[in-house]
């Protein structure tokens, strides 16, 4: 025979019913308010986190398009880099997910920091320990093999241009082809107006109009010209070197006429794409550029 429950017995279990299915709930990520309804609070979270995600992701592209677009602050390699990463197809979908996901790792990373660090103290005195035993007795031998291929490539890259000067000191004879000073170094410059090339293919040798400019080497006249940027310039060849005189005031010489070293050839001006009078002195070896000061005595 069924037992008959009492109104205090219904209540009771009621209330039992309803505490295990909140209680169930919440363990899901649900939330109540007083009334006993679900909040909007976690779903509320994830749009204001999607909305910050976005508003990151816009304010990065907006940086990035900003550099690509920009003539005068950042190097033609550095925006090159910022324009690829442009072009690039962005997953907004992915990028969300992965966003989200990180944010849950942070979140339960923060909830869980003051559990037991005794762990990770002892690792961090383990590796302070370490790291003043390998200072003391050079402890980068560990990984010697691997250091040791990575400077031989870095080597290799960098050393192109050292290797060409090398051997164009070997087989050429070079002398200073004008008195004054050095203006601009060959490389990676600042210049002061727009028009001046921030990559430095040559050294400026500064002095005033009219100072005479002499043959660095012997050679031919392949070109004798006054246009372009180079102004008025001079193309001297000897083997497969190729040395350039630019922003002349007056030329000596004409194409095909053979050069001594030390001969006069030509006048310091200031033609061309030029801020002053100086000697734009280029040598180039197999249409690879070389900077002079690896060569000349100066």
């Amino acid at each position: 025979m069924e037992k008959v429950l009492s109104v205090e017995e219904r209540i009771k279990k009621a209330e039992e019913i309803y505490n295990r299915r909140k209680n169930d709930n919440v363990k899901k990520g649900y939330s109540y308010n007083d009334y006993g309804r679900k909040n909007n609070t976690i779903k509320t979270g994830l749009t204001k986190k999607m909305g910050i995600q976005i508003i990151i992701c816009t304010l990065i592209y907006v940086a990035f398009y900003t550099i690509s677009n920009n003539n005068y602050t950042f190097s033609n390699d550095f925006k090159n880099i910022i324009s690829s990463i442009l072009n690039t197809q962005i997953d907004f979908n992915k990028l969300y997910d992965d966003g989200k996901n990180l944010i849950s790792e942070w979140l339960s990373t923060n909830n869980g920091e003051n559990v037991d660090k005794s762990g990770e103290d002892e690792a961090k005195d383990e590796t302070s320990i370490n790291s003043e035993d390998d200072r003391n007795i050079g402890g980068a031998e560990q990984n010697l093999d691997i250091n040791e291929e990575n400077i031989e490539s870095k080597k290799e890259e960098k050393n192109q241009m050292e290797i060409d000067a090398d051997e164009i000191k070997s087989t050429i004879e070079f002398e200073v082809p004008v008195d004054g000073h050095i203006s601009s170094t060959f490389g990676p410059r600042n210049p002061t107006t727009s028009s001046v090339p921030r990559n430095h293919t040559g050294l400026d040798i500064a002095a005033p109009i009219g100072t005479v400019i002499k043959s660095a080497t012997d050679g031919t006249v392949i070109l004798a010209s006054s246009n372009g940027d180079y102004g008025k310039h001079y193309q001297i060849e000897i083997g497969d070197i190729v040395i350039v005189y630019a922003h002349c005031s007056k030329l000596y010489l004409k194409e095909g006429d053979r050069v001594a070293k030390g001969q006069s050839i030509a006048e310091v001006g200031s033609t061309g794409n030029s801020t002053g009078p100086h000697l734009h002195f280029e040598i180039r070896k197999e249409g690879r550029y070389v900077d002079p000061q690896l060569i000349l005595d100066i």
